[in-house]
Order: C-alpha cells, then structure tokens, then sequence
C-alpha cells in the first residue's frame, strides 16, 4: 500500500443485461484471466437458475443475498506498544459490499458441483435464505469483534 497518496475510486459501469451495478461488481470477483464474457455468462446462467428456482426476481435475490452477508463489524491488527491487538472497526457500505460479494464467489467456488453457474446460484440462494457459508463467516467476523470489544478505544 503506497504511504504517499490513496488511490482514486473508480466508476463502475452498469452491465449491459440487467443494467446494474451489482452484477458488474460480482463479474470482476468471478473474472478469471480477463475472459469478462465468460463471468458474466456465469452470472447470467447462475441468475437464469435462480429465476427458474424462486418465480421471483433474481435481482433481488442477488440484493438480498448481499444485504445477508454484509457485514457491519471487523478486526484490523493494530500495533500497540509491541504487542498486536485485534481491533473491531465499522465496516463502510462499499467495502461491506464487497466483502459480501467476494466470499459469496470464494464459497461458490469452493462449492462441490458440475458448473460455476449452478454453484454461485446455489451460494446466492443460500445467502438470501440466511444459511451458506457466506452468512457462515459473516457470522465468524461478528463473534471476533465482539470478542475484541475490549480494544475497541484503540481505534485509528
């Protein structure tokens, strides 16, 4: 990470099917080797499914899911006097945003399965239901900032 200065924030461009900025966001975490036709024809088949699965809008779904898995506390190592301290921090909405949609992808994968598409459906799915194991380290992030309560006056 460069001391000298921060790196601007960068306009996300709407994907062209459903006209949102979410999908286009879980397109660059499902990118592999810059083949974006092959992600989003991922997402497109995994949101195919989901309509299929629920009779119901699968952008939605995909909101919820993100929405469920969000999470609103972490940790951050903080140096102290020598020693290391987990401290809790909010967690902004952007950032949360993309937490959500990185461990959705990371368990998709994860996932056993026949296709990327069916896996990442199912973990969306499972996130809007409020199991998975995206909820699961949602779960895991809170009991460590609430064990680390204590630190909390060591914020930056």
């Amino acid at each position: 990470m460069s001391r000298r200065n921060t790196s601007k924030k960068r306009n996300i461009k709407p994907d062209p099917l459903y006209n949102s900025k979410l999908i286009s966001m879980l397109t660059a975490r499902v990118l592999k080797n810059g083949k974006k036709s092959i992600a989003q024809k991922i997402i497109y088949n995994s949101l195919a499914i989901i309509q299929e699965r629920s009779e119901s809008e699968p952008l939605h779904i995909l909101e919820k899911a993100i929405r469920n898995a969000t999470p609103l506390v972490e940790v951050k190592a903080r140096r102290v006097g020598g020693s290391t301290y987990q401290v809790p921090i909010e967690v902004r909405a952007y950032r949360g945003t993309n937490l959500a949609l990185r461990w959705i992808t990371k368990f998709a994968k994860e996932r056993s399965g026949k296709n990327m598409s069916t896996k990442l459906a199912n973990e969306i799915i499972d996130a809007a239901n409020e199991n998975g194991n995206s909820i699961r380290k949602r779960e895991e992030t809170h009991r460590m900032a609430e064990a680390n309560k204590a630190f909390a006056h060591y914020r930056y």
